[in-house]
């Protein structure tokens, strides 16, 4: 193998830009970004060319080149972020987005921020208004508190808190509520940013009323409440509850600060599920001032909600850093199309995906299963189609422990494995990300909207 003449057979520049295909590609994308692409593949098929020893492959490489090129300037051009089918069964999966918008919502929001919008200006009054005002009436009419505001995560909710409450200060937890919140992002942490000091009491299973009532000192500021809505002690365990601190709290003049995580308008014990204390509990038990996530268990946009005591709220609307960690406008109307669906508990069993998904019954997943399955056989693919029970889980850091049964397509490829159809499967139009066990393709159906069938029946076709 002469490698030097096969490095003098890769096409010139200007012969390749002569080529009509690298032409089309410049009347598109523009000379300067075709030229970028060109010299990148051609190093690239230089190293190639140096590190492989089968002349065949190399000569495939080099009559490539042109196509190459084209997919080089293609990729760069295509949104990296993309529009995934979850078939995990993990309803709020981290990895991918949360939870997801309905497509009525979205629609709405496309009216609005594809032009100017009234996000801090008051219609009314004709002057500057706050963005805040759009679903701050909506939140204290769902949980029945004085105030309302959010900001970009509950992290960031976490830490505006204790900055406007606790600076300079002491904040009481117990150990047991000292929570990781996911990337190696821990309440401790974000707590010390604030500017408060941590005040740890009890121990990791067990923390009394004793031990608040010990910790106070003329330094505390406020008792802090974390619920553990990622995982769970179980076992000889003892906790205090906002009931109990209450009392403490008044007689010391101090506020109780409650972080639900992942945080729940609705008592899904209703649909089956264990029972998840709400945001209402909280503000009805005495809790001052609650944060809670948006994208979780609520359903909507990322973002941290804060609700509570107005004087406690409008300090935090002061602070300097809630310009840092405000939310924008297409986090703003999302939240407000949410919040509106809970005007009407079945509005918002029926039209926000995170809580249609945890609520749908066994049987009704099933059926639709075995609707996907039907479709898939029907288009005589390479593969064996079946049905499997198995569960869902709620995901994102939100009822670890409970289990939600379900109903899952199963693929059993018959002229691939099935690593290379998951892989396949990850680099489709629309990517399918499904569950793989026991040399099994698993499609949970129950995070998996009807509406794509027809298009995961298509996408399969042409892999199988």
């Amino acid at each position: 193998m002469n490698k030097n003449q096969l490095y003098r057979n890769i096409p010139k520049v200007d012969v390749l830009l002569e080529m009509e295909i690298i032409q089309l590609l410049i009347e598109q994308y523009g000379r300067e970004n075709v030229m970028e692409a060109i010299r990148e593949e051609m190093e690239a098929l230089r190293a190639f060319i140096g590190a492989c020893e089968e002349e065949e492959k190399i000569v495939r490489q080099i009559q490539d080149l042109p196509q190459q090129i084209v997919r080089h300037v293609e990729r760069l051009h295509t949104p990296n972020m993309r529009m995934v089918i979850n078939g995990t069964g993990t309803i709020l999966h981290t990895n991918l987005g949360r939870a997801p918008i309905s497509q009525e919502h979205v629609s709405k929001l496309a009216d609005i921020v594809t032009g100017y919008s009234n996000l801090e200006y008051n219609l009314e009054a004709g002057k500057r208004g706050e963005r805040y005002s759009h679903f701050e009436k909506l939140l204290c009419k769902l949980t029945g508190a004085e105030a309302a505001m959010a900001v970009n995560n509950n992290a960031a909710a976490v830490m505006l808190i204790l900055s406007s409450m606790a600076k300079g200060g002491e904040v009481i937890v117990s150990r047991g509520e000292l929570v990781e919140i996911g990337g190696k992002f821990r309440i401790p942490d974000v707590m010390e940013q604030s500017g408060a000091s941590l005040v740890e009491v009890g121990t990791t299973n067990k923390t009394h009323y004793s031990d608040y009532e010990e910790a106070i000192t003329e330094n505390t500021k406020a008792l802090l409440k974390v619920h553990t809505s990622n995982y769970r002690i179980v076992g000889f365990t003892d906790t205090v509850t906002i009931d109990d601190l209450v009392p403490l709290a008044k007689e010391h003049d101090l506020p109780i600060i409650e972080d639900l995580g992942s945080g729940v308008l609705i008592d899904l014990s209703k649909y089956g599920l264990t029972y998840e204390p709400t945001v209402q509990d909280s503000i009805r038990k005495g809790a001052d001032v609650v944060c809670f996530s948006g994208d979780k268990l609520l359903g909507g946009p990322q973002a941290g909600i804060i609700i509570g005591k107005k004087k406690y709220i409008d300090q935090m609307k002061k602070n300097q850093l809630t310009r840092a960690l405000r939310i924008d406008k297409f986090t703003a109307t999302v939240l407000e199309l949410v919040l509106q669906e809970y005007l009407s508990e079945e509005k918002a069993i029926q039209n926000i995906p995170v809580l249609r998904m945890i609520t749908e019954t066994e049987e009704e997943v099933a059926h639709r299963a075995q609707n996907l399955k039907r479709m898939l056989r029907r288009a005589g693919l390479a593969a064996e189609f079946g049905l499997e029970k198995c569960e869902s889980q709620i995901g994102g850091g939100s009822l670890p422990l409970e289990r939600i049964p379900s109903m899952a397509v199963t693929i059993k490829p018959e002229k691939m494995s099935v690593p290379q159809l998951e892989e396949k499967m990850r680099h489709l139009e629309v990517p399918i990300i499904p569950r793989t066990a026991n040399d099994t393709i698993y499609l949970d159906v129950r995070t998996i909207e009807t509406r794509w069938f027809k298009k995961i029946t298509e996408m399969l076709g042409e892999l199988l």
